[in-house]
């Protein structure tokens, strides 16, 4: 197959309507022309993918045969059973089981996924609560794609369910009374912006809580101690929690310190302390203690620090583990706090004045979090890591003896293990002189070759980091010679929250530019071809993606947007849709003409010109609230229309699905590698 076979863009010039250039009608949900229009652009797709069909069966079936099919998760024991969750090697869905501990009792079914997924082409299970006595299951599931979820309940170990309400947030926690439910409202743009309180044994419900500012979404939680119910309300750099006593859940909400612009807070609970993590005096936050008498007075425990940001704590029954983050290696630790009743021990280890010690890693760069471990009490922490080069395993690291053993590890089959495989780190110069971090996996025997074909990959919004992850289906790419690069923009956390601050608002275009500046490295260390680097972004990553191509249309041979948010100053100027509102914090308000100026200067589908953009694969879903369909649509038909690109430019809707793509797991592992189909195609390596 050429690769610079096009296609004939039937689907845009049969459907334009001269009267709306820009193809706003494409928003009209309900008008039959629009699914009209996006059904042609797939059979156009469709018709481009034929000739590929053979590559895309031998890169699916090159994935089964690596992974683990029948899968069975890890254990994890809370008071009287152990739970986890089964997956037959033909099934989409898992079946969640428990056992009673230390029981040789037969196990018991508590929730078949793969039964109920039977009625739905689409089935995503939202929560799972179950009661402090182990005599209720309540879960949530979405059967559309469209993020409304509806509750059900289940007396253990197999009362009938029962559906309680539709159309809600996902989140769930009981009370520790074991009689009582709490879960989230969505407001008419679904903003989460309630908390009701249920008893499901009279079908008593009331609203406890609701946030009335539209850029603040509520959330629910509950400490380890299980002795707190927690209510957050925050927006993208303010934060505020309320408590609830979870033994009495009747008791009204109070506020444990009011909100003040750009202040986020979180917090724990250990004895008769609270330990909340908040960036009130320092950007990169810091850990104080206050007395569950007084949780608005804070006092200083782990302090500010300029090189580290602090991410996350856990508090136990001997203290704490924090989650932190170093800028410069760009790189997450755990770091473990051993307590004496309140107070730091007389003989805690101090590292440059910080109490407690890093956990080890298994290398770096890694990703290291802590894992399911629900027993407040513990000294057995499970940890779970992974990295470009070492699948996904499960750790108990021990407290006393300082030893860790693995529980689980991700069985890797086939021709590609992880000592076949290398990483290394570059350090891209930005416009500004920056250093940008990217990672770069190849085959260990590619190593040093000529310069490779290349994917490189990128996010860069919302401060959430790329931290290394494993991928099997990666390896499909690495066997055919491909490079894979992660651009660890601006915008993103990869450098702790002065890198997030670098890369939104007003500073958003670093991002698009440490994207280029990552290919350019690439190139300069001889690691990737010139000709054949192709680019992927999903979400706010297809923003970056197509923002990148605007300003650089030749710097890639191909690109992937998938589920992109590329019509960013239309979106943001209606706040009628789900995330508007919440978003002003992290892109502005264009109702402030500054604002909307810089937006417009950077979104994709307002910058497009007659340039010589790549071939793209452009990828929406049907039911898509995050990012509706038309964003990437509206994008096919003004590419299509303009015909400056270097090759074809395919749209690909998924009309059951939503924001994450297909919720099975066989038809996502399918869509993927169509999708690698193409990048092989785009890059040369089409040929079996």
């Amino acid at each position: 197959m050429s690769r610079s076979q096009t296609t004939q863009a039937l689907p845009a010039i049969h459907f334009r309507r001269d009267d709306d250039p820009d193809w706003h009608w494409l928003e009209s949900r309900d008008d039959p022309q629009v699914k009209a229009f996006l059904r042609a652009a797939n059979r156009e797709s469709d018709a481009f993918f034929a000739p590929l069909t053979a590559l895309e069966n031998a890169l699916y079936e090159g994935h089964l045969a690596r992974r683990e099919l029948k899968v069975t998760g890890l254990p994890t024991a809370l008071d009287r059973f152990r739970y986890w969750s089964e997956t037959a090697g033909d099934a989409d869905y898992p079946l969640w089981w428990r056992q009673a501990v230390q029981s040789d009792a037969a196990p018991e079914l508590l929730l078949d996924l793969e039964a109920r997924s039977k009625a739905h082409d689409f089935l995503e299970l939202g929560d799972m609560a179950i009661s402090s006595d182990e005599e209720w299951l309540a879960w949530t599931e979405d059967a559309s794609g469209n993020e409304y979820f509806d509750l059900y309940l289940k007396r253990l170990p197999d009362g009938e369910p029962q559906r309680l309400r539709r159309r809600i947030g996902p989140d769930l926690v009981w009370a520790e009374d074991n009689r009582t439910l709490l879960f989230t409202r969505y407001d008419a743009t679904q903003r989460p912006a309630s908390v009701w309180l249920l008893r499901p044994e009279d079908d008593h419900c009331e609203k406890i809580f609701e946030e009335i500012d539209v850029e603040f979404w509520v959330g629910l939680g509950k400490t380890r101690s299980r002795q707190w119910l927690v209510l957050e309300t925050a927006s993208k750099d303010t934060a505020e929690c309320h408590l609830i006593p979870a033994r009495t859940p009747k008791t009204p909400p109070v506020c444990v310190r009011p909100r003040e612009t750009g202040i986020e807070y979180a917090l724990e609970h250990r004895g008769d302390l609270f330990y909340v993590l908040h960036n009130r005096d320092g950007s990169h936050f810091r850990l104080d203690t206050a007395p569950v008498s007084q949780p608005a007075n804070w006092t200083p425990l782990v302090p500010h620090r300029d090189d580290v940001t602090l991410e996350g704590v856990d508090a136990f029954g001997w203290g704490l583990v924090v989650t932190e983050r170093d800028h410069h290696e760009a790189q997450v630790y755990l770091r473990v706090i051993e307590l004496t009743g309140d107070e730091l021990g007389s003989d805690v280890q101090l590292t440059d004045g910080v109490p407690g010690a890093r956990l080890p890693l298994p290398e770096a760069p890694c990703s290291l979090a802590l894992g399911d471990t629900p027993d407040f009490h513990t000294r057995q922490l499970h940890l779970r890591e992974e990295s470009f080069t070492l699948p996904v395993r499960w750790i108990e690291h021990d407290l006393d003896s300082g030893k860790q053993r693995v529980l689980k590890t991700q069985p890797l089959y086939g021709d590609l293990q992880p000592d076949d495989l290398t990483c290394r780190r570059l350090w891209a110069e930005g416009h500004d002189g920056e250093r940008i971090p990217v990672s770069v996996v190849t085959r260990a025997d590619s190593n040093g070759q000529s310069p490779m074909p290349t994917l490189l990959y990128g996010y860069g919004a919302y401060g959430e980091v790329l931290d290394p992850w494993f991928s099997i289906a990666r390896l499909e790419l690495l066997t055919r010679g491909v490079a894979f690069a992660g651009a660890h923009v601006r915008g993103g956390g990869d450098r702790g929250e002065p890198w997030y601050l670098a890369g939104k608002l007003e500073h958003k275009e670093n991002s698009f530019r440490d994207f280029i500046a990552a290919r350019q490295a690439l190139v300069a260390e001889g690691i990737s071809d010139p000709d054949r680097i192709a680019a992927y972004g999903a979400s706010a990553g297809g923003l970056l993606v197509g923002a990148s191509l605007n300003l650089a249309p030749e710097a890639f041979c191909a690109a992937v947007l998938d589920v992109p948010f590329v019509d960013v100053l239309r979106t943001m100027e209606n706040p009628d849709l789900p995330l508007t509102t919440a978003e002003y914090t992290e892109w502005g308000n264009p109702d402030e003409p500054a604002v909307r100026r810089r937006i417009r200067d950077y979104s994709p589908l307002d910058n497009l010109t007659a340039q010589p953009y790549p071939t793209m694969l452009l990828q929406g879903s049907w039911h898509d609230s995050r990012v509706p369909y038309w964003e990437p649509a509206k994008l096919y038909a003004r590419m299509t229309e303009l015909g400056s690109a270097r090759g074809p430019v395919l749209l690909r809707t998924d009309m059951a699905s939503g924001h994450g793509g297909a919720s099975g797991r066989f038809k996502a592992w399918r869509d993927n590698a169509r999708q690698d189909a193409f990048i092989l195609w785009a890059l040369g390596l089409d040929a079996l």
